[in-house]
């Protein structure tokens, strides 16, 4: 099972920048943009701070899919 999101498409329609998302939730850009790549596996904390800022619950935000 691989740890999917949203992320990107949900930023977007909220009108945050990858800059400023991290901002508001501590983190930099660069986590930003490795976490919408895929790349990076956010922490249960750091993902209910994107969720709660983005004003989405987390399990809409992230989701495991089977490949």
């Amino acid at each position: 099972m691989i740890l999917k999101n949203n992320l990107k498409e949900i930023r977007q329609k909220n009108g945050f920048t990858q800059e400023e998302l991290g901002t508001n939730v501590g983190v930099s850009r660069q986590t930003i943009i490795s976490i919408e790549r895929y790349r990076y596996k956010p922490t249960l904390e750091l993902a209910m701070k994107i969720a709660q800022k983005l004003n989405i619950k987390i399990e809409k935000l992230f989701y495991f899919d089977q490949e």
